[in-house]
């Protein structure tokens, strides 16, 4: 009598090959681990490729001048601290009047963007006026304008009016709202205030000043660090304008001295160069490392994300 209980794959002498219901999150939950270490171990060396410049630059502050081209690595045959004595005093005057310079000229710009480029932005965002489409539309698109194309023309007007060599040709434009950017950033964070706040404080009898300055302003604080950053960012490290418009050592900025430490006919001081280099970097450092959480807010309540 056939034992019916037996299976078609032990009669033909197959071993049955199941798969438990156990394993498959097992797999799946393997090859998720899997791709996530592939991305970071992808991740981390894209990091260490893009900081290898910055550490280069640091380690080459540290060698001697004969050292530094010939040792690619990131390990010194020898330290020389006598780079940043020497980078300090080096050139006519000692680096901490350039770097004087770059912090006035910073301040400048950073009150002149905050003053004129909220003022702007709330007129575009809050006041009804004829144009007011056309000058918005206009603007935006000065972002799309090289700087290559109006540095004549403002080049000349400054000669005229004798501001050449002085820092006003790069802090009075900021007055003027010229940063069409910023301006964008600031209409679409005031757009998103709700218009409630306005009529609430208009009942109560206030104008367009006050509820700016009391109502508006006070909320774009993300906003305005934003702006500060950025404006900070961009101007300590101006090369381009600072070398139009400042012609004389004791008005260079952090830029213009550190170019000097090169010189195409003689011997260039690499050593004190990269020493002053990694010291203008530490401004910057510290200004994105405490505003970081203020320029992730800034942007993520602007629209721009």
């Amino acid at each position: 009598m056939t034992d019916l209980s037996v299976t078609a794959p032990e009669r033909s002498g197959t071993p049955a090959t199941t798969t438990s219901a156990e394993d498959v999150p097992v797999r799946r939950h393997s090859r998720h681990l899997l791709r996530r270490g592939l991305k970071h171990v992808f991740m981390i060396v894209a990091s260490l490729a893009m900081i290898y410049p910055l550490l280069w630059m640091v380690v080459s502050s540290l060698r001697p001048n004969d050292e530094i081209f010939r040792n690619p690595s990131l390990f010194p045959l020898s330290f020389d601290i006598d780079n940043y004595v020497r980078g300090w005093s080096a050139q006519s005057f000692e680096f901490s009047h350039y770097l004087m310079n770059s912090t006035l000229l910073v301040i400048g710009c950073v009150i002149g963007n905050l003053f004129a480029c909220t003022l702007t932005a709330y007129a575009f965002a809050r006041l009804k006026f004829w144009g007011r489409n056309i000058a918005f539309a206009i603007m935006l698109m000065t972002l799309m304008l090289p700087i290559h194309v109006v540095i004549v023309p403002q080049y000349i007007i400054f000669s005229q009016t004798g501001w050449v060599n002085t820092m006003l040709p790069l802090i009075l434009p900021k007055f003027l709202a010229t940063d069409a950017f910023f301006i964008f950033l600031m209409v679409q964070f005031i757009r998103g205030i709700p218009k409630e706040l306005d009529e609430a404080a208009r009942i109560d009898g206030c104008g367009h000043f006050r509820i700016f300055f009391q109502v508006i302003l006070p909320l774009m604080m993300p906003a305005l660090a934003t702006t500060t950053i950025f404006t900070f960012m961009w101007t300590w490290n101006d090369f381009f304008g600072s070398l139009i418009y400042l012609t004389t050592p004791d008005n260079f900025t952090v830029p213009l001295a550190l170019r000097s430490y090169l010189d195409t006919q003689g011997a260039s001081d690499w050593g004190a160069m990269f020493a002053m280099s990694v010291l203008s970097l530490v401004p910057l450092f510290l200004v994105f490392l405490f505003g970081q959480r203020f320029l992730v807010k800034g942007f993520a309540t602007t629209g721009i994300k």
